[in-house]
């Protein structure tokens, strides 16, 4: 089998099993507590991570580590998995999924914006624009169509869902500055994430049943959002010709989730979750393009 095939292979089962997750854990959440999902998942992804680094023979890297590579780690597993997921998950618990969803999808363009602070990047024209429509399709979901009343259905979860992507695009720029293996760096970080969440767990005041489906829930969540399915996508983007090649298949995982959750989760999905998602996608597509567009121009010549 072609190399680009087996690439597009890896790439459509990622997107597949992140398109599932959002109603993974709305499900989940309906059996079980945060804290105790947050347990149940991260705990299981760190076991998938370690089988995979056994697979790989990769554990010999971690001896060559220096103390300030651990340290990194360290920080990273505090930020994500631990505050992010405990974040997302909670927006998830106020959210209908169809909404957290969506919202959660905004990462791409935080990332830009917190880019642009770090690194003191100037803001294109294009990144405005893209920013101002990922945003408008973030306020017809968080009001469900009602933009002129500004009636959210709930404020505190729509400034969970997002700032869990501040989150996610802070641990983002945070990774690259490590040069480490992907695979055991990741897991280096959910080792120290999953430390944290069971001492959260253990000084929490309220605990929540673990039934056997928050267990399934769980490990499904740990599998398939955070562990194996990110290894499917570094395969991915490892066997690829063009890292565009099976990067644009991920703007069919918002669609695809809902569908999952209509079906799987019984919501139905108001027009406008899909006229705010498609604002959302169109900001990042807006976004992408002016990227490649910057790239190909030729520099001039002074």
């Amino acid at each position: 089998m072609r190399s680009q095939t087996r690439a597009y292979l890896y790439a459509i089962a990622a997107v597949l099993c992140w398109s599932t997750v959002a109603s993974a854990f709305k499900l989940t959440l309906d059996e079980t507590g945060v804290g105790e999902l947050l347990l149940l998942s991260t705990w299981a992804s760190l076991a998938v991570l370690l089988l995979v680094m056994g697979a790989q023979r990769s554990f010999t890297q971690w001896k060559s580590w220096s103390r300030r590579e651990w340290g990194h780690s360290a920080i990273l597993g505090a930020l994500n998995p631990f505050l992010y997921y405990l974040v997302l998950f909670r927006a998830y618990d106020l959210l209908r999924a169809q909404e957290a969803q969506p919202l959660n999808y905004t990462w791409p363009i935080v990332l830009v914006l917190l880019s642009a602070v770090v690194f003191r990047q100037r803001l294109h024209a294009y990144t405005i624009a893209a920013m101002l429509v990922s945003f408008a399709g973030v306020l017809v979901i968080s009001t469900r169509g009602d933009v002129t009343g500004l009636r959210f259905t709930s404020t505190e979860g729509v400034l969970l869902a997002v700032g869990s992507s501040l989150l996610w695009a802070t641990s983002w720029i945070l990774n690259m500055r490590s040069r480490a293996a992907q695979v055991p760096k990741l897991a280096a970080n959910f080792l120290f994430g999953a430390l944290y969440v069971a001492t959260y767990v253990l000084l929490s005041h309220d605990h929540a049943a673990i039934t056997a489906g928050a267990v399934v829930g769980g490990v499904y969540v740990g599998i398939f959002e955070m562990g194996l399915t990110f290894v499917f996508w570094l395969r991915a983007l490892t066997l690829s010709k063009s890292t565009a090649g099976v990067s644009n298949l991920v703007y069919l995982s918002p669609f695809l989730s809902l569908l999952f959750i209509h079906v799987l989760v019984g919501e139905d999905i108001a027009v406008s979750t899909v006229l705010g998602l498609v604002l959302i996608v169109s900001g990042i597509v807006v976004q992408r393009w002016g990227e490649a567009r910057g790239a190909r121009a030729p520099s001039r010549q002074e």
